[in-house]
């Protein structure tokens, strides 16, 4: 049975290799795209994406969970996408991948849970109040990308969409990453007591 987290045996992939199997699947997309077109491509992710998370699970033992839903999203919709021949589904999938991890920030912040180490695997510490605030900022982030994801599908071609999916979205969201530095560094837990998980 595969694993998510667990918190008590933390393993972490070497970043290079974290990012190499992030990222992988989304260059060999917009390469079989450019190659082919967006059926090919969509098989392609599909297949990449399994992959690359069976290679995760060899190597840690364990799935983080924002690879492991975006995964799951991916086979359904791309499955859907080439089923019904229709590019519709591959498109909705950033749609539906960030609304679902922002209502899951924003509404464990309802619940007084602050989620966002289980969604970014994170691996710093903060206090309860700045875990509060940068799981608020990261929820509406990924708010802002699904919209940002409609926007662009809906008004573009779909070779523009596959170009900003692998070429847009990554540094936009490292920017955002960057820019909430000053807020980690403010409400760092030096004491180690605060909350590390949800």
């Amino acid at each position: 049975m595969l694993k998510t987290e667990d918190p008590a045996h933390p393993a972490h992939l070497n970043p290079l290799v974290k990012l190499a199997l992030e990222l992988g699947p989304l260059g060999l997309f917009f390469f079989a795209n450019q190659r082919f077109d967006i059926m090919t491509a969509t098989g392609v992710f599909v297949v990449a994406t399994l992959v690359a998370l069976a290679i995760h699970y060899v190597l840690v033992r364990r799935l983080p969970m924002m690879p492991l839903v975006s995964g799951v999203v991916v086979v359904v919709f791309g499955g859907l996408t080439l089923l019904l021949n229709d590019e519709l589904f591959i498109k909705l999938k950033p749609t539906i991948v960030n609304s679902l991890f922002g209502a899951v920030l924003l509404g464990g912040l309802y619940f007084r849970k602050s989620l966002l180490t289980i969604v970014l695997d994170s691996v710093f510490k903060l206090t309860d109040e700045g875990w509060r605030k940068l799981t608020f900022r990261w929820g509406l982030f990924f708010f802002f990308l699904a919209a940002l994801n409609e926007v662009v599908w809906r008004t573009q071609t779909t070779d523009f969409w596959v170009s900003f999916k692998v070429f847009g979205i990554m540094p936009i969201t490292l920017a955002f990453a960057l820019a909430q530095t000053p807020l980690i560094l403010r409400h760092e837990d030096k004491s180690g007591e605060g909350e590390s998980a949800a």
